[in-house]
């Protein structure tokens, strides 16, 4: 990727906690003006991540640019003087002054935030109906949550960061406010990165992935390259399978063999020619559970021979 086109880059970064490792040894490159999802399990190490790009946390050694500007430590609601370098970031807590209202809170927005986009953030708010006269301890919880992400694309950053960010809407809420943040991203020259846990919050959302696992990334690259190049083959017992490319996953029984396969071009150019075998493609929530049992097979191993 290009350095315009790279909306976040990490060299060798790592971050410790005493003796714990939340980060190690991180690189990776992300797509700007894309739709980032963020993934792992609980203590992966997403929040440190995300804590690091908003620059409210220094990392232990390596770095982290953004927008090819290197990220300082410390940081407030929205970071970086430079528009193509604004990094602003929404919390699992979704904070809000309970006594402001509505409008209270645009107010306050504006008076953190050096550049403020009025008009964007009163346009999200009307989109899903939010009363600007009501206190916030008075709206619901996803009410809450759309007055913090209209608060966050107020200040105009050129990086969202979203931790946990749909945790409090229904499931009908959640497609739309998606949907809507898949537009910001596109019309708006914003990327957004979201993390979160739960795997089916990801469908359809996310155009490109980072996979962490134990504080190092596992997988990354776009959504539909990823799905392209695995492929599930189902045939008689085997100890190999009978097309090329590497094995992230073999399950046997008795009588039968499931391999899943990383091969280096789509699975759609290869037939699957030994007698027996059928070829299918791979779900994204079956790709991302079968990398995740892949890195932790080796503690697993380890664990073990111990």
């Amino acid at each position: 990727m290009s350095e315009q086109s790279i909306a976040v880059e990490a060299r060798d970064l790592s971050r410790r906690y005493g003796a714990v490792w939340a980060l190690r040894n991180c690189s990776f490159e992300l797509p700007a003006n894309r739709i980032i999802a963020l993934v792992g399990a609980n203590g992966a190490g997403k929040s440190t991540l995300l804590s690091i790009i908003a620059g409210m946390l220094p990392a232990t050694s390596g770095a982290l640019l953004v927008r090819g500007r290197p990220v300082p430590g410390g940081g407030s609601t929205a970071r970086g003087d430079s528009a193509g370098s604004r990094v602003a970031i929404l919390a699992q807590d979704k904070p809000l002054y309970r006594d402001f209202s509505v409008a209270d809170m645009l107010r306050f927005g504006r008076s953190m935030n050096r550049v403020w986009d009025q008009r964007r953030a009163l346009s999200w708010l009307q989109r899903f109906d939010i009363p600007l006269d009501r206190r916030c301890a008075k709206l619901s919880g996803g009410q809450r949550a759309q007055v913090a992400l209209a608060v966050a694309l107020g200040s105009r950053p050129a990086v969202l960061l979203l931790d946990e960010p749909l945790a409090n809407l229904d499931p009908v809420a959640r497609t739309e406010v998606t949907g809507e943040l898949m537009a910001e991203a596109a019309d708006g020259e914003m990327t957004v990165m979201l993390s979160t846990h739960i795997i089916a919050e990801l469908s359809g959302v996310g155009d490109h992935l980072l996979l962490l696992d134990a504080g190092r990334p596992v997988l990354t690259g776009d959504v539909e390259d990823l799905l392209d190049s695995h492929v599930r083959l189902t045939g008689p017992r085997a100890d190999q399978p009978p097309g090329p490319g590497a094995i992230v996953q073999a399950q046997h029984t008795d009588r039968q063999s499931t391999f899943i396969l990383r091969q280096p071009v789509p699975p759609a150019t290869y037939a699957v020619v030994a007698p027996g075998w059928t070829a299918q493609p791979v779900t994204l929530d079956e790709l991302i559970l079968t990398y995740l049992k892949a890195a932790a097979r080796p503690f697993r191993d380890m664990e073990t021979a111990a």
